[in-house]
Formats: C-alpha cells, structure tokens, sequence
C-alpha cells in the first residue's frame, strides 16, 4: 500500500505509520478470528463493556450526558465487534492519509506517537459518522446492537401473546441507551403465566430466551 506526496513514497509500514500498520494487522485479526469461529471472546468482551456502560448510563442518566456522548461516538448503535472493527479502519485510513497530506506540506511526517493521538483524536467522532450508515443497514428487531446479558435486569412490556413455560411470547424492552429490542420471554416461574399488555422484569437468559417476573411477584421481595 503505498501513496506518493512531494516525491516521496510513503509506505505503510514505514517507522511514523507503524500505529496505523497495527490497527490493520488487528483488523485482519479480529477478521481472521471470525472466520475460523474463534470470535467468541471478542463477543464476550463487548458484552462486559456494554454492560457497565450501560450501569453508568443508568447512573447519568439524568444529566443526558452520556447519551450525547455515546451517540457522538456511535457506540450502542451497532454490535461491538462492527463499532471497533470500524474504528481500527478509521484510525489506520485517517492516520495513513494525514501523514500523506503533512508530509506533502511541510516535507516530512509527524512522528508515530503525534500521528496516533491526533489520528486517534479524529477518529472516534468520525467513527461515530461512518457507523451510522450500517446502523440502518442492521436489522430492526436484533438484540446485537448490545449485550444480551445487559438487558437482563430491565423492565419489558409482552407484546404479543400470552407467555407461558416453553412458550414464550414476543416482548419489548429498552436497552440504558433507550433503543427498542423484542425479545422471547418465558416465565421464570413455570407454574405463572404473562398476559399481553404486561410489564414484568428480566431477571436471566438462556441463549436468546429470556425469563421475567412481575414486579408484584415474591422474587422481587426484600
């Protein structure tokens, strides 16, 4: 990969690229990873961020603070494997390019470590720029924009039918970003049944199936 400035050529993994010639290779590894179905982890760590982001968003919620700065970021509108693929792409084109556009003007690069914070500065909010576009190419009703396990613990309306033990009904619940997920719920208790109109509590999962209470249920008692 190389790009021509001022007479010179610039090649990715010359010493001042090095940080963006990284953020590649990491790409190609978390691409890699997928591919042979060792991607699991990565999916598990994004739960554990998701799901403390979404404690202190539940915290701040009041001040609006973080919801500005999360949809700045672009993060909780698309899974985070896709936000921090996106990000390391940005990052590397941004930093490859603007190392291309100094050292044509002034006739030598910055170095790697300027180049990354200034790259790495410029990336995030155009981050949240370039997910957008495959936010409204995901599909509506999917639960990946964030953890599963981070709507463990919220409140869901049921939907769409009774909900009952092995069969479970259609309910809506909103992520601490306030985006709308539907979801399987069953009862936690076997013997109780959720009525369409209800508002009950997810208190665990299995897989994709989700199990709730009501909030008068004794489960929910001191």
């Amino acid at each position: 990969m190389r790009f021509r400035s001022g007479g010179d050529i610039m090649t990715l993994l010359e010493p001042y690229n090095l940080p963006f010639a990284i953020a590649l290779g990491a790409l190609f590894a978390i691409g890699l990873l997928q591919i042979i179905g060792a991607g699991d982890f990565f999916e598990g760590a994004g739960d554990v961020e998701i799901d403390m982001d979404a404690d202190v968003a539940d915290g701040l919620e009041a001040s609006g603070f973080l919801d500005g700065l999360f949809s700045v970021l672009g993060i909780g509108r698309v899974p985070f494997l896709i936000w921090l693929s996106s990000l390391l792409f940005v990052f590397a084109v941004t930093g490859v390019v603007g190392q291309a556009f100094i050292s044509g003007a002034t006739g030598s690069p910055l170095s790697a470590g300027l180049a990354a914070l200034l790259a790495g500065g410029a990336s995030l909010p155009l981050n949240g720029l370039a997910v957008r576009p495959i936010e409204r190419l995901l599909p509506k009703d999917e639960t990946t924009a964030v953890g599963l396990q981070s709507l463990v613990r919220r409140d869901g309306v049921i939907q769409t039918g009774t909900a009952r033990a092995g069969s479970p009904a259609r309910a809506k619940v909103k992520d601490a970003f306030g985006h709308p997920h539907f979801v399987m719920v069953e009862p936690h208790d076997a013997d109780a049944e959720l009525a369409e109109g209800e508002t009950v509590l997810l208190v665990r999962r299995e897989g994709e199936l989700f199990f709730g209470v009501r909030y008068e249920s004794p489960l929910l008692q001191p």
